[in-house]
């Protein structure tokens, strides 16, 4: 195959792959990466979690992360590090954690319901090993900031505010993934 560089590109170029970690928690997800060069690919995922849980709880969110990756060998194979961005939309609350993270009081999300946006970048590194001729499994963390804007209603059911438009900046993970991955 002739890359846009006039190189000659791999027949592995092309990887569909899911994110193990999100399909633990039901949440629907799929990317998909390109070689653009020998050491060079793009990757997008993206994920939607639109379940109705019980006890009035809410985790709801989309999010579409794309990314930049350089790979220190061959592309979509062994080690990499990427930039990435992040954006999407959440409507959670009614969900007890105990956890305060980073400056961000994940505790008040047992009595608050939170709805707004996000949207962010950061950088990344991670690490494909390839099972057979097609399949890899991949592993990445990511490092960043992110910006929300959101309001919030004292429980998760309620349509009063409490807050509104209010902002947000959050640094720390903005991205873990163990992918099972199909590459072409």
């Amino acid at each position: 195959m002739l890359a846009a560089t006039g190189a000659v590109a791999s027949d592995n170029d092309v990887a569909l792959k899911t994110n193990l970690l999100y399909n633990a928690t039901l949440t629907v997800n799929a990317g998909a990466e390109i070689a653009v060069a020998p050491r060079w690919s793009v990757d997008l995922s993206g994920n939607i979690n639109a379940w109705t849980m019980s006890a009035g709880k809410r985790w709801k969110h989309w999010l579409v992360q794309p990314e930049a990756r350089y790979w220190f060998c061959d592309a979509l194979a062994g080690h990499f590090v990427g930039v990435h961005l992040l954006g999407g939309q959440y409507n959670v609350g009614g969900i007890k954690t105990g956890l305060n993270f980073l400056g961000s009081n994940l505790k008040k999300l047992e009595h608050n319901r939170y709805q707004g946006w996000f949207a962010g970048a950061g950088i990344a590194y991670g690490y494909s090993l390839p099972l057979g001729t097609h399949w890899n499994i991949e592993a990445e963390i990511g490092f960043g900031w992110a910006y929300t804007r959101f309001d919030r209603y004292p429980c998760a059911k309620c349509g009063t505010k409490l807050d509104e438009n209010r902002p947000h900046n959050y640094v720390g993970p903005t991205k873990a993934a163990i992918n099972l991955v199909y590459v072409f």
